[in-house]
């Protein structure tokens, strides 16, 4: 891929170490053909109380040893994640807005909380500095899933097609597994392997143990694949190796790295949503990726839906004109 900005320029991910934050922004420095440094912010209570809106914890302030935020600062900050907007600001004053700074998602603190911001296409945040896309950046490139497919991991490849990706994740703010939510996802699996479909399964760090133990009991029921938490998670090689995918709604994140694949999306939305999720799944209906998850499969191939390369093109303009105008 071309590089977006010179190899040169220097790149810092600044998160709380979230994995959906994270990856939000080392899709982005990677699409720029940027080398992503992950700076690990870590605020105490109360100042982590106090995010998005108070100050940094000052025991990272630039000066101390072992500062997230210590100088020499990049030329460019991607950060994610309501932790994080404090020190954005502070980088902003301690480089007097040399540093190019973009915040993917609302960071709830304004649209001058950094130099771009990114939110997705049905967030309400508008702003002369605030770009939109229809998915989530993240990581799953067509070039990492042609790699996947060449060199498959022999476990998966030992699993009859069709095989079907299952994606879980957890309790959130806005949503919540129930009792009755588990039992429901679980016997829709069991009548999708009942079917004659493979389970390849992966959980999150979100996913309650409740959650955890049905999963594993339907997928060893028939002998799917569920990751064991030990090494490298397999997500890409799920992905790669997919014909269709079980996603639970709770991640939109999630639900667009399924949506790079091309194949069938089949959602699981658990109790709460919210309207903003709604929108989004109502958008992906309407182009025929997501379907509403019934324990059978739904659906058929599309072409690959991935936004993360054009919000990335957006960030290297907003920076060459930020540079151009110091």
């Amino acid at each position: 891929m071309t590089s977006l900005l010179p190899p040169s320029t220097t790149a810092w991910v600044l998160t709380d170490g979230k994995a959906g934050d994270t990856t939000i922004c080392f899709g982005v420095v990677e699409a720029l053909g940027l080398e992503p440094v992950l700076h690990k912010i870590a605020p105490r209570p109360p100042w982590s109380w106090a995010t998005p809106f108070g100050p940094i914890d000052p025991n990272e302030a630039p000066s101390r040893p072992g500062s997230p935020i210590a100088p020499p600062y990049p030329d460019l900050v991607v950060a994610s994640g309501r932790r994080a907007v404090p020190y954005v600001r502070r980088i902003r004053a301690e480089t007097a807005g040399r540093t190019f700074t973009a915040f993917m998602k609302d960071p709830y603190t304004g649209i001058r909380t950094a130099d771009l911001i990114w939110v997705p296409a049905h967030d309400t945040l508008t702003g002369t500095n605030v770009i939109k896309s229809p998915l989530t950046p993240h990581r799953v490139t067509a070039a990492r899933l042609a790699a996947a497919r060449a060199d498959p991991l022999g476990i998966l490849t030992r699993l009859p097609a069709p095989r079907v990706a299952v994606l879980i994740g957890g309790n959130s703010v806005n949503h919540r597994f129930t009792r009755a939510d588990i039992a429901d996802l679980t016997a829709k699996l069991d009548r999708l392997a009942k079917d004659g479909n493979s389970l390849m399964a992966t959980l999150s760090r979100r996913t309650p143990p409740r959650l955890r133990r049905a999963i594993g009991a339907v997928v060893a029921s028939h002998n799917g694949y569920l990751w064991d938490e030990k090494g490298d998670n397999p997500f890409i090689a799920l992905l790669a190796l997919a014909d269709a995918l079980v996603v639970t709604a709770d991640s939109v994140g999630m639900v667009g790295e399924a949506a790079a694949t091309g194949r069938p999306v089949l959602i699981f939305e658990p109790s709460g949503g919210h309207k903003k999720v709604a929108r989004y799944l109502d958008w992906l209906r309407g182009r025929g990726i997501v379907h509403n998850f019934t324990g059978h499969l739904a659906g058929s191939p599309y072409e690959p839906l991935d936004s993360t390369f054009a919000v990335a093109s957006r960030i290297a303009e907003a920076f060459r004109r930020h540079r151009e105008a110091l």
